[in-house]
């Protein structure tokens, strides 16, 4: 397939740069194999049924954009250079790879500083990235960071605006445990915690899984063949608990349903080698695109993606290509709105009712 086969048009005001309030108050487009129904998140009730399993990913964003200073002696005087740094992953030598805007300006073993207590060295570069040694490592750095660093909002909404205060609570789910990502499991940050009990009362399951969303996810295809597109890599983990819990919804007939593209391919990620969930942790860069066998989701909520994204291929794989440019077209005439802070969908290509 080509890349062309995944682009729609998309008005620019349709872009969301502030999330709806509250979390759950935002609109759901629910698609079935062929029809679709407008909704919202708080809806998810009438939607699901006692015995689904909604899959969570638990991972927490770190405040990962850091801006600061180097300072290198010249001929005329000390030459100041203003530096910005998103993290993207830790090494296992405890440094970061980073991305450092510009990268030109600061040279292999000078030093960054991002407050009074937080200063990095670069250690090398190469591929457009620096890796960073900083002067502190576990709590400390983790508190000398949440103080320096903001919220690595996506491109297109750190485009628009800078991040700020509010950011820290939107830009993150309210089961947000495991600090590591770097961009935020978006669908996820439509709930809150009346919409939770409405759907554990429901007897709606939930299991917990854990990806680390890195920023690899807003990279472009630059391939117009999809299929040679390489994936990023994220670091993953499904415990022996929630291989359990998914299994037994299987097994007794309910629906597994990930909360995000993330979630969605962890669990397949861990299904790939006997078509069943199984505990599984390590890096993944599974593509799931059109021609893709699923084995465990039945279901998934996600929220409206990009053009020509591995995440539209993705839904694609799903629902089929022209039934997702069907239901992305509703979107768009219906005035949905896109990407991270945007509206979500629910799509069961095996179809499902609304129980009031």
């Amino acid at each position: 397939m080509k890349l062309s086969d995944f682009d729609f048009d998309l008005p620019d005001d349709l872009i969301a740069t502030r999330p709806a309030r509250p979390r759950s108050s935002a609109r759901l487009l629910v698609a079935g194999p062929d029809w679709t129904e407008d909704a919202h998140v708080f809806d998810l009730v009438n939607w699901l049924q006692p015995g689904d399993r909604l899959v969570l990913n638990d991972t927490k964003v770190i405040p990962a954009r850091l801006f600061g200073t180097r300072t290198r002696q010249t001929g005329q005087g000390p030459a100041t250079a203003r530096i910005e740094a998103t993290l993207v992953e830790p090494t296992a030598s405890g440094t970061w790879q980073a991305l450092i805007k510009p990268l030109r300006k600061v040279a292999e073993g000078e030093e960054i500083v991002f407050s009074d207590a937080l200063t990095a060295r670069l250690v090398t570069r190469g591929d457009g990235m620096g890796e960073l040694a900083f002067n502190l490592t576990g709590d400390d750095f983790d508190a000398a960071l949440a103080q320096a660093g903001a919220m690595p909002l996506p491109p297109y909404i750190a485009a628009k605006r800078p991040a700020d205060e509010a950011d820290r609570e939107d830009y993150q789910t309210v089961w947000a445990e495991r600090s590591g990502a770097v961009a935020a499991p978006t669908a996820s940050l439509h709930f809150d915690q009346p919409l939770l009990a409405a759907l554990a009362e429901r007897s709606v399951g939930f299991t917990h899984v854990t990806l680390h969303v890195g920023a690899g996810t807003f990279l472009p295809v630059k391939v117009d063949d999809v299929s040679q597109h390489k994936m990023h890599a994220e670091w993953g983990e499904v415990s022996a608990t929630a291989a359990a819990e998914i299994a037994a919804t299987k097994a007794a007939g309910g629906r597994v349903i990930p909360v995000g593209t993330t979630a969605l391919r962890l669990i397949e990620t861990a299904a790939r080698d006997s078509g069943a969930i199984a505990p599984w942790t390590g890096d993944t860069d599974i593509f799931i695109r059109p021609g893709f066998d699923f084995h465990v989701a039945d279901a998934l909520m996600t929220n409206f993606h990009l053009p020509k994204s591995t995440l539209l291929m993705l839904v694609s794989a799903l629902m089929g290509r022209d039934r997702i440019l069907d239901i992305y077209d509703h979107a768009v005439r219906g005035g949905y709105r896109f990407f991270s802070y945007g509206d979500a969908s629910l799509l069961l290509p095996k179809g499902g009712k609304r129980h009031d």
